[in-house]
C-alpha cells in the first residue's frame, strides 16, 4: 500500500511572528507623524507645561480679583485642582466660591475634567 503524505499545516505561531516583521513600525519602517510627535511631547514634558500654562490663564480668569494674588492653579488629578493659597483665610474664602469656579473652569477647559478644587496652604513661586 502507497502511503499518502499529508500536507504541514503551517503552524500558528509562525505565521504570527512572520507579519509582525512584516509591519513598517516593527521593521524601522515610516511612522505616521502624528505619534512621533505625540511621544516626542510625552517624553520631554512638553505636554504638563502647555497644560499648565493653559490652567494658569484660565484660573486667572475665572477667579475673583481679589483672590488672585494670593492662589495658584496646580495640578489637577483625578479631576481634582489642586490650588496654592498664601493663607488660611483664603481658603475658608475659596470655599464660598468653589461652586462658581468649578463650573467655570470645566467650561474653560473641558478637557481636564475637573470635578473640584482642594486649596492648600503654601508659597506661591
Amino acid at each position: 500500500m502507497a502511503s499518502m503524505s499529508v500536507p504541514k499545516r503551517p503552524q500558528a505561531g509562525r505565521k504570527r511572528q512572520e507579519n509582525r516583521r512584516d509591519t513598517p513600525a516593527a521593521a524601522g519602517g515610516p511612522r505616521a507623524i502624528g505619534s512621533v510627535v505625540s511621544g516626542l511631547m510625552a517624553r520631554f514634558g512638553y505636554d504638563r507645561e502647555q497644560s499648565a500654562s493653559q490652567m494658569e490663564s484660565a484660573w486667572n480668569e475665572v477667579v475673583p480679583e481679589t483672590l488672585r494674588s494670593g492662589s495658584r492653579a496646580g495640578l489637577v488629578r483625578r479631576g481634582v485642582l489642586e490650588v496654592v493659597v498664601t493663607h488660611s483665610a483664603l481658603v475658608h474664602e475659596m470655599a464660598f466660591h468653589k461652586h462658581d469656579l468649578v463650573t467655570r473652569l470645566q467650561k474653560l477647559v473641558p478637557s481636564e475634567g475637573i470635578t473640584d478644587i482642594r486649596c492648600r496652604v503654601g508659597t506661591l513661586s
